[in-house]
């Protein structure tokens, strides 16, 4: 595919006024190329040429693998999308949605038309807030070996002593994991008549995890925009008297965790 541009898609929208397509004149996406909308039946998808040599489904299974490169084209997908979403109501795509050519783009559109209609009416005015639970606890450290001074009777047997301290760090451990597990039901707890609907993604581990402390919980919730403030201040209060438990909130997002794929978009 050397030398051929394929259509990359960001997110569908509703088709935007003249006044909105002006705001996002000069907004460039994925490999520095400028972002157009293309439209069908009252729908519009954000989208730049881009090379085929780097975004054909060949290309990619390479590409993907390479943690550059991805870090920098996720980079451009979100600010796509973020921008976006500061204006209107998005469906985000998935990374590296990408089609042959407009035409493509605006079947899409066409075939599922009542789908993504249904999403965006779903997500006018709602925000996505990520909601992290974490027990941090201490490393545990190994137990000097006790001196005794010449004469003087014998310390704790280095055995003992060593045993007795994993014991307290296991201990620690399980208090603050216990801690943590109710941080988690707490949050859950606090959302209930705010979030309209909630997401749950696997723990973080890893390379992915913080190395501060277990990640327990890694959810998401989509929430209406004018509870968003009472939403994050009752997440970020809900390990207030729970020690060595840390809630972290992240957002507002565009609705990332509650958005349906276009299927079957690489290379059509």
């Amino acid at each position: 595919m050397t030398g051929q541009q394929l259509s990359y898609a960001y997110a569908v929208v509703r088709s935007p006024g003249a006044e909105t397509q002006a705001q996002l004149a000069g907004l460039r996406g994925v490999a520095g190329a400028p972002v157009t909308l293309v439209g069908s039946g009252g729908l519009a998808a954000a989208v730049s040429e881009v090379p085929g040599e780097d975004f054909s489904e060949s290309a990619l299974k390479s590409r993907l693998e390479d943690l550059d490169w991805l870090e920098s084209t996720a980079r451009a997908h979100h600010l796509v999308i973020e921008t976006l979403a500061a204006r209107m109501t998005v469906l985000p795509l998935r990374l590296a949605t990408v089609y042959l050519d407009g035409s493509r783009v605006e079947q899409m559109l066409s075939e599922r038309r009542e789908a993504f209609a249904e999403l965006l009416d779903r997500f006018d005015a709602h925000l996505e807030w990520g909601v992290k639970v974490y027990a941090e606890v201490p490393l545990a450290s190994e137990p000097a070996t006790p001196s005794a001074a010449p004469g003087s009777a014998a310390g704790p047997a280095p055995g003992r002593a060593y045993l007795r301290t994993r014991r307290q760090h296991r201990q620690a451990h399980e208090d603050t994991r216990r801690a943590a597990e109710e941080a988690v039901r707490r949050t859950e707890e606090r959302a209930r008549g705010l979030a309209v609907e909630r997401a749950r993604h696997r723990p973080q581990q890893g390379t992915l995890a913080d190395a501060r402390g277990e990640n327990l919980a890694n959810d998401a919730y989509l929430v209406p925009r004018h509870l968003a403030a009472e939403f994050r201040e009752r997440m970020l209060h809900a390990a207030d008297d729970l020690p060595g438990v840390r809630v972290e909130v992240t957002g507002p997002w565009a609705p990332y965790s509650f958005a349906t794929p276009a299927e079957g978009a690489r290379e059509r």
